[in-house]
């Protein structure tokens, strides 16, 4: 379903509230640094994921982490090193991406 409501800076409904809480820079071995927001969080064999995609909006680029809850509503993101797991998840968010578009379309 879509959301018909005109969002933004003057908008009252509250979503706002945690803007800057949305974004994340990343910080890569090479010194680059990468300000992101989450996409969407799915699970893939018991193990939660999730997708990352960079605030400037004319990268595509997406970042895949494993995602770990932690205690006091904190959360870490860990590399995922195993190259087979690694295509896994890759291939489990393209199926989502692709069943989204495809339900966009209806």
């Amino acid at each position: 379903m879509a959301d018909n409501t005109n969002h933004g800076e003057g908008c009252t409904c509250g979503c706002q509230d945690n803007a800057e809480d949305m974004s994340i820079t990343l910080e890569f071995d090479d010194g680059e640094n990468v300000v992101v927001e989450p996409l969407f969080i799915f699970s893939l064999n018991n193990k939660d994921y999730v997708a990352l995609v960079p605030v400037d909006e004319e990268s595509d680029d997406v970042y895949l982490y494993i995602y770990r809850e932690l205690p006091e509503d904190e959360f870490e993101f860990l590399d995922i090193e195993d190259d087979e797991e690694f295509e896994a998840v890759s291939a489990e968010f393209e199926r989502i991406i692709a069943e989204s578009e495809g339900a966009d379309e209806e």
